[in-house]
């Protein structure tokens, strides 16, 4: 059974064991209020030691009773841009093993709990008397839940306590309905929750303190290391949401998650010496690692569709022999392999172990002398060393004969110039205009060499398919009109290259 995921918006009231709720059914909107009904709840929940879910808001339980009985894994929604009201939930059924975290919900939160073991932390016992509040028309705009609540904190400290709150869960209701909630609840002199849950409160003292704070958002005075640790910042969060998705085969996370990836080690690269004893470049190889594995599918992905798509383009009586199964089945079996082994390492200790460097250098960063001084001093500097570096690659490639050596002369143009793009893009705030000019001018290079690429990996395969049908008695002749296509898009590609070159901005920052 696949899990069911939704958007939770609610808010949680602290009330009296005196307290009465007021007349739902004169609320704006609501005709009627169902009678009520009654449930017992039964639900534990789970974290790490440290308590790591909590510390980011998120709740994963085991619940039974009521009408939604299951595993629950409850995530902030903030930031897609909702209201500090919602959240995303995702269920799953209960299972045979109370014990057992399903390993779809365990996905979604690998990237925070790493390796560290899921356990009962909390247990919840609820008394809930719900109250539906419906309009006229019969639908359910609202549900007003009254708790009483007995949490048992469980582990080396336990706690017990016990309360009473009010809880409105919005159904098809309009925003405004948790206004008059809130309203009619003050009348009465009822207010907000103290805590933002119920697992909140059941874990008392131990309720993490807030997360370490992002850097701060550099300006033009920002220190070299503000600037450094901010870049990294916001890679880090790309990286920490995209995860879940890549571990189940989405094709645009694996590729924006490589992104992050590449950045952060392009921008350790050209800032190596504001860190001591060579961490860069430790880091750096981490990072290269992970975006050679999460490249390996995303790219045989784009290298099929590539071709099929100019086979597609080909006359039929010009496809002979069975090409397109082949082809199809030369991605498929890469594609299988790099899928599990992309798997197996978002599951490993060497993954984890470099999350937590990043988390770490982010948090306390070991800084140099260099990190201190102005980035409007430091950085103009880094910009034109790697514009440097690229100038001297490029005309290290025109010196090179046509053939292999030639193209991956170019391929090393583009890692520079895709270098350079990224570190500039740490500068947009010393110089809005002369940087954004320079990171598309070296986009627009990054771009066409790695078509370049493309086209001579694709003419690689092609070859190595034409000669298996060949040797199998199959006629090879469509290979090679595909390969003379792909030979002639290269030929295209370096000589837009050429023409993108001569408009390189001459200047820096």
């Amino acid at each position: 059974m696949h899990a069911v995921d939704f958007s939770e918006v609610e808010r949680k009231y602290d009330v009296d064991a005196a307290s009465v709720l007021p007349p739902l059914q004169e609320l704006p909107g609501v005709t009627w209020v169902d009678a009520p009904v009654e449930h017992f709840l039964d639900a534990v929940y789970f974290d790490t030691a440290d308590l790591t879910l909590a510390a980011h808001r998120i709740t994963l339980r085991r619940r039974t009773g009521g009408d939604d009985a299951g595993w629950h894994l409850k995530l902030p929604a903030g930031v897609d841009g909702r209201g500090p009201d919602e959240r995303r939930e995702v269920h799953e059924p209960l299972g045979s093993d109370p014990e057992l975290v399903p390993a779809g919900l365990q996905q979604r939160v690998r990237v925070l709990v790493r390796d560290r073991v899921l356990v009962p932390v909390v247990r919840l016992r609820n008394h809930r008397i719900v109250h539906v509040l419906r309009e006229d028309n019969g639908a359910v705009l609202a549900e007003v839940c009254d708790d009483s609540v007995l949490a048992d904190r469980l582990g080396a400290d336990p706690l017990r306590q016990e309360w009473r709150e009010w809880e409105i869960e919005l159904v098809d209701g309009a925003p405004e309905l948790l206004d008059a909630v809130a309203d009619a609840f003050a009348a009465g002199g009822v207010r907000r929750a103290g805590y933002p849950s119920k697992l909140g409160r059941a874990l008392g003292d131990r309720i993490p303190t807030d997360l370490p704070s992002a850097p701060a958002t550099p300006s033009k005075s920002s220190t070299t290391g503000a600037l450094l640790l901010a870049y990294l910042d916001a890679q880090m969060r790309v990286l920490v949401r995209q995860d879940p998705l890549v571990r189940r085969d989405d094709a645009e996370a694996v590729h924006q998650m490589r992104v992050a990836t590449r950045r952060m080690r392009s921008v350790l690269a050209t800032y190596r010496d504001l860190l001591p004893n060579g961490l860069a470049n430790t880091l750096g190889d981490e990072l290269q690692w992970i975006a050679r594995v999460l490249g390996a599918a995303r790219d045989n992905e784009v290298l099929h569709h590539n071709l099929a798509r100019s086979l597609s383009s080909e006359p039929a009586k010009l496809v002979v022999g069975h090409v397109k199964r082949r082809l199809a089945a030369h991605f498929a079996g890469d594609l299988a392999a790099a899928r599990k082994a992309a798997d197996a390492v978002l599951d490993s200790p060497r993954y984890f172990r470099l999350l937590d460097a990043l988390d770490a250098l982010i948090a306390e960063p070991p800084f140099t002398a260099l990190a201190k001084k102005p980035a409007r001093s430091v950085v103009p500097g880094l910009v034109k060393r790697d514009g440097a570096r690229l100038r001297k690659a490029v005309r290290a490639a025109r010196a090179v004969p046509q053939g292999p050596d030639h193209d991956a002369a170019l391929h090393e143009v583009r890692k520079i110039a895709k270098r350079l793009r990224y570190t500039t893009e740490t500068a947009l705030i010393l110089s809005p205009k002369r940087a954004a000019r320079l990171v598309a001018a070296a986009r627009l290079v990054q771009d066409i060499l790695g078509e370049h690429h493309d086209s001579v990996v694709a003419r690689g395969v092609l070859l190595t398919l034409g000669m298996r049908a060949f040797i199998d008695n199959e006629n090879s002749f469509t290979y090679g009109r595909l390969h003379a296509t792909e030979q002639f898009r290269g030929a295209h590609l370096e000589s837009r290259f050429r023409s993108a070159w001569k408009s390189f901005p001459k200047s820096v920052l």
